[in-house]
């Protein structure tokens, strides 16, 4: 029995969009992860916090933020986190004003290494987007993503 996908929700514009979504994400983020590890030795869920914490104005976040930028649970984050403490590359400070806040600052050993990920992952962008999309098209994907992303 053939399935008809006109009338099928799976072959659905919107199904079959977010569909390639899910798949290019999951392809980059495999293949981008992998050549950190090779190539840095750094899991790419620790290359995000550290990312994270880079892009703050003073190199620190609270740990409720991380969990939401990274979009992980608070306890997944909080072993993240401890993984990260250990390795030297973050280290926890308390939070002046709330003393149930904890603050997770970048070290510099994790800048370092942050410094030699981001140059296997330029790399890695070179290779896999700006040979593929030209500049406009990069320009419009970004305007897109942006667009569904947005807080409404």
């Amino acid at each position: 029995m053939r399935l008809d996908t006109n009338h099928c929700p799976s072959g659905d514009e919107k199904v079959v969009l977010f569909g390639l979504l899910l798949e290019t994400n999951a392809r980059l983020a495999k293949d981008f992860g992998a050549e950190l590890e090779t190539k840095c030795d750094l899991p790419l869920a620790w290359f995000d916090v550290l990312l994270q914490l880079r892009r703050t104005p003073d190199g620190r976040l609270k740990m409720n933020q991380i969990a939401d930028a990274i979009v992980h649970s608070t306890g997944g984050t909080t072993r993240l986190i401890d993984r990260l403490e250990e390795s030297g590359y973050v280290r926890r400070e308390n939070c002046p004003s709330d003393r149930r806040a904890i603050y997770v600052a970048i070290t510099d050993a994790g800048n370092a290494k942050l410094d030699e990920a981001l140059n296997v992952h330029l790399a890695f962008l070179d290779e896999n987007l700006a040979t593929r999309l030209s500049d406009a098209e990069r320009e419009t994907l970004s305007e897109l993503l942006n667009k569904l992303i947005a807080v409404a």
